[in-house]
């Protein structure tokens, strides 16, 4: 009897140690290294969610809204984001996809989990040129490929929920996370990270990444009343100027060599 409980309690061992293996090589499975930056992340949701759920969301918002894309702008819009997915390191073979929003008071543009774009009127008076634009287009094309959007689900609906919603269950609940997407604040630090991969991305697709600076010195100049930085999901325009000239050494080297840059290279 004492050798059967000992060889149960062996087997048993093995069993745990066997789960334990498995749930260590399941979220080494869920890591994800973001682009540019090489920040390690846990990110349990497959690539294809990223497409799905930012297709959802964004054929909700194209109902109701004015689209502006027959405006000479978009062609602009257009020829911009086209330049910038060429040299961007597209984690899944995302579906890039760009509209222009009529809405000359939003001062906002965006790109959901899987590539799909919005650029409002209201910001190109700030954005001011293409290469304003590329600024804009290149940090949210970060915020894509860096998969920022699910890994953001991650922290706000907790891991337990998110493996049910993976397994099958609960997929009423899709519905309601897919629009929670557009609207869930983004850290500070997807922020940060977002401006160091649209910096070297814009330096590749051959626009000036100085202009960074400039631009975000713009966007300071309006935001008259912002919230202090600790209020706020976002950082502060001086956080952010600040820490777009640390990377500005390494974007100046790459722009160096792609000026002239047309859209076949």
């Amino acid at each position: 009897m004492q050798g059967s409980s000992k060889s149960a309690g062996v087997r048993k061992g093995s069993g745990f140690y066997s789960l334990v293996a498995a749930t260590a090589l399941s979220f080494l499975a869920a890591c994800f290294t973001t682009p540019v930056t090489g920040r390690k992340s846990f990110n349990p949701f497959p690539i294809e969610d990223d497409k799905s759920l930012g297709a959802q969301s964004y054929e909700e918002v194209l109902k109701t809204s004015k689209l502006a894309d027959s405006r000479p702008e978009y062609a602009m819009v257009k020829r911009c984001v086209d330049r910038l997915v060429a040299v961007a390191d597209d984690p899944g073979n995302f579906e890039w996809e760009v509209h222009l929003i009529d809405d000359p008071e939003t001062v906002n543009a965006w790109c959901m989990p899987g590539g799909k774009m919005a650029v409002y009127t209201g910001i190109l008076p700030v954005t001011m040129d293409e290469t304003g634009l590329a600024v804009v287009m290149g940090h949210e094309i970060g915020h894509a490929v860096a998969r920022h959007g699910t890994e953001s689900l991650v922290q706000q609906f907790g891991v337990a929920i998110l493996l049910e919603l993976l397994a099958g269950q609960h997929k009423e609940m899709w519905g309601t996370i897919a629009t929670a997407s557009i609207t869930l604040p983004n850290s500070r630090d997807h922020e940060l990270e977002a401006d160091e991969i649209g910096l070297i991305y814009m330096a590749r697709a051959g626009y000036d990444p100085d202009q960074a600076v400039a631009f975000w010195q713009r966007m300071a100049a309006q935001s008259n009343g912002a919230p202090p930085e600790w209020l706020s999901t976002h950082p502060s325009d001086d956080s952010r100027i600040a820490a777009l000239k640390d990377n500005l050494k390494k974007a100046r080297n790459i722009y160096a060599g792609k000026k002239g840059w047309k859209p076949n290279q």
